[in-house]
């Protein structure tokens, strides 16, 4: 069985793990720290011998704060982007710990990044160094992620269009967006193709990925000022009932900005 946990999912800190029942998986990016990890981790069963690496999607503080004392600490290799690497050795939270554990994926292939958990990474369009999104195949299961994602693209309908799980961004209702009390600039940033996907962004891009074996949407990194959870799946439902899906057969549900999920079965 293929298990997962969003510890947290916002701009407070994304953190998340992935991995088959019996043998260690990895995080996916490092928004909390190692304390909060070990003791959800031992809340659900588990303890730092599940994780054996962490993938990161892109620089920005709310996905790699905790990743050097991670490394420092608990000594796991780090996998990204090559593109994302020479980034991650200078940047002022992870130049000093974390260059030695780093690892590369590849664009073209997948790549074992723990026991018999194959992962491949695409381009998202963020306003980062680089951002990628990753297929993530396990158990016999393919579980894409995309957050930060300002744009849908081609490769990210492609890959989604495969998937028994897509985790993707629904981060704001664009009329709360505008409407609301951010300045004008962060307005203008999270709108942008290199900023945030909206709730009807996302929904456009479930009518192109939709597909009959799609078990599992997950909506993550939503606002807490611009969107609320009841919008969010509202929107997504609306997008898969257009598509004819049966509803009694998706879980659709939020990832939660503020406390862990469950333990779930994908």
């Amino acid at each position: 069985m293929l298990r997962f946990i969003s510890f947290t999912s916002g701009s407070c800190g994304n953190c998340y793990y992935i991995g088959e029942d019996s043998k260690p998986g990895v995080l996916i990016d490092a928004g909390r720290g190692l304390r909060t990890i070990k003791s959800l981790f031992f809340q659900y069963g588990l303890s730092m011998n599940n994780l054996y690496g962490i993938l990161v999607s892109h620089e920005h503080l709310d996905h790699i704060r905790y990743l050097g004392g991670i490394c420092k600490k608990a000594k796991k290799t780090v996998w990204c982007a090559p593109e994302l690497k020479p980034t991650l050795c200078v940047h002022p939270f992870t130049k000093d710990q974390v260059p030695p554990f780093l690892k590369c994926l590849d664009k073209d292939n997948y790549v074992e990044v723990a026991p018999d958990v194959m992962v491949r990474y695409f381009e998202v369009p963020h306003d980062a160094k680089f951002t990628c999104g990753f297929s993530i195949k396990a158990s016999g299961k393919t579980v894409v992620f995309v957050t930060d994602c300002g744009e849908v693209t081609d490769e990210i309908i492609r890959y989604a269009s495969e998937a028994d799980t897509v985790i993707i961004e629904s981060n704001h209702d664009r009329n709360m967006l505008l409407n609301g009390a951010y300045a004008d600039w962060l307005k203008v940033r999270i709108d942008a193709t290199k900023g945030h996907l909206s709730n009807d962004e996302c929904a456009d891009a479930v009518r192109k990925f939709y597909h009959p074996g799609l078990k599992n949407l997950l909506l993550c990194h939503l606002s807490g000022n611009n969107n609320t959870p009841e919008l969010a799946i509202q929107t997504a439902r609306k997008a898969l009932m257009d598509c004819g899906a049966d509803l009694d057969n998706i879980n659709v549900r939020v990832l939660f900005r503020d406390k862990p999920t469950e333990l779930m079965t994908l």
